[in-house]
């Protein structure tokens, strides 16, 4: 079977995609991965074939306005807000990314696609083909329930308004691509739908939804449909990694060190965050790795019981370390939870206070930081709590052991594979 995967967004959006790409290639099938060019050679790397879509969305990250989001959206009206302001901006970075998923599908003559919701024309591309879609999500964002608010929604224990904050988000999505999604179906002589819907096909006929997280550490709602399921993470090993000498000698010459690393977060302050985090570590007495990723963290000079790296492979460093001090992006988030790790989440924007409030919750980390309000001095006590409290430990251990029993790339290919066998058309 030929699957076209559509992904949008930062690496974390990316590598599980592309963690399950390769397990359905392991299974047989042939996957294209369409996405940002900026991770053409990740994609290629893994031996699955790529088609390119522009980096332009990406790019406003690391503009003004794009650092502005990042150092003041921790809510769903502060999201609403810069949804309508950066409308002028994002609009034509969206019907391009329209255009290039057509595109990728006419490359690829798939039998099947699975799309992120980012990348919303996957639904309308299949229906125009005839075949099969899956909406696959890393949050779960989409599907309304009663027992739990979306991400960035205030929790009431209120069931109404639970369900509320789920139609209220998919409405917001509706206002950013509507009109987008309205004219890409006109253009491709595709009859108007009733409401924009990413969830149902034009007939109501509901899409599978796979929602990548593990039901130990987010529980499967009950009042969910059948079609809705959660799998699992979709981990990505990297076997034939090697760790450069400086790090396999800094791991070797002392305790475990406390990893830190925020990503492609940055904010509108990255040294700012270094000197914090540079100086808690002092205060604290603990060696540490300081991942410099795609802009996210900019440390000065070091003492040596610091060492900065770029990055490396989550699932091969994070065993080595004490703590985990991250920024609370759904991917790293899994991977801190297999490693069961104590950590502590200094979350910027988007889902990360959600994984943040849901890690406090837990048990495996002390109550999160606002990266906007972190200082030597609440990131000390953190680290000190996190690195002291037996009860941190204890959960996080148990959590990560549930974690690594899942198998959540052979559940996803499961529900795809049904998806692909089923006799409804999509209409």
């Amino acid at each position: 079977m030929r699957i076209l995967i559509l992904t949008y967004g930062s690496r974390g959006d990316v590598q599980p995609f592309v963690a399950l790409g390769r397990g359905l290639t392991a299974r047989g099938h042939e996957v294209t991965v369409a996405t940002s060019t900026r991770f053409e050679d990740f994609v290629t790397g893994a031996g699955l074939s790529f088609a390119p879509m522009s980096d332009d969305l990406l790019s406003l990250l690391d503009t003004d306005a794009g650092r502005e989001m990042m150092e003041s959206t921790q809510g769903v009206l502060q999201s609403l807000k810069w949804t309508v302001m950066l409308t002028r901006e994002v609009g034509p970075a969206q019907k391009q990314l329209i255009a290039e998923s057509w595109a990728a599908a006419e490359a690829a003559q798939p039998d099947l696609i699975l799309f992120h919701p980012k990348s919303y024309a996957g639904p309308h591309i299949a229906e125009k083909h005839g075949i099969p879609a899956v909406l696959a999500m890393l949050v779960p964002m989409m599907v309304p329930t009663g027992e739990r608010p979306n991400v960035g929604f205030p929790d009431f224990n209120s069931a109404a308004w639970n369900r509320f904050s789920y139609h209220f988000v998919n409405r917001m999505m509706a206002f950013s691509a509507g009109k987008h999604v309205k004219a890409t179906r006109s253009v491709h002589d595709l009859p108007a739908q009733p409401r924009f819907d990413m969830m149902h096909a034009t007939d109501g006929t509901p899409f599978p939804i796979l929602n990548a997280v593990s039901p130990a550490v987010l529980a499967r709602p009950a009042d969910w449909p059948d079609a809705s399921v959660m799998t699992g993470y979709w981990f990505m090993e990297e076997e034939d990694w090697t760790p450069p000498e400086a790090l396999r000698t800094f791991l070797a010459d002392g305790p475990p060190p406390v990893y830190v690393g925020f990503g492609s977060m940055a904010g509108k302050s990255p040294g700012r965050l270094a000197d914090a985090v540079v100086d808690a570590l002092g205060r604290t007495g603990q060696r540490g790795i300081i991942a410099t990723g795609w802009g996210g963290l900019k440390p000065a000079d070091l003492p040596d019981n610091i060492l900065k790296i770029e990055g490396a492979p989550h699932h091969w460093l994070f065993p080595c370390v004490s703590t985990i001090v991250h920024h609370g992006g759904a991917g790293t988030t899994a991977a801190a939870l297999r490693a069961g790790k104590p950590q502590i989440v200094v979350p910027f924007f988007g889902d990360q206070p959600f994984w943040a409030k849901i890690m406090a919750a837990r048990g495996v980390a002390p109550e999160p930081i606002a990266q906007k309000t972190l200082t030597a001095d609440n990131l000390s006590k953190a680290l000190s709590q996190a690195i002291s409290d037996p009860a941190i430990a204890k959960a996080a251990a148990a959590l990560g052991a549930a974690v690594r029993a899942e198998d959540g790339i052979a559940r996803a290919i499961d529900e795809i594979e049904a998806a692909a066998t089923d006799d409804r058309k999509i209409a």
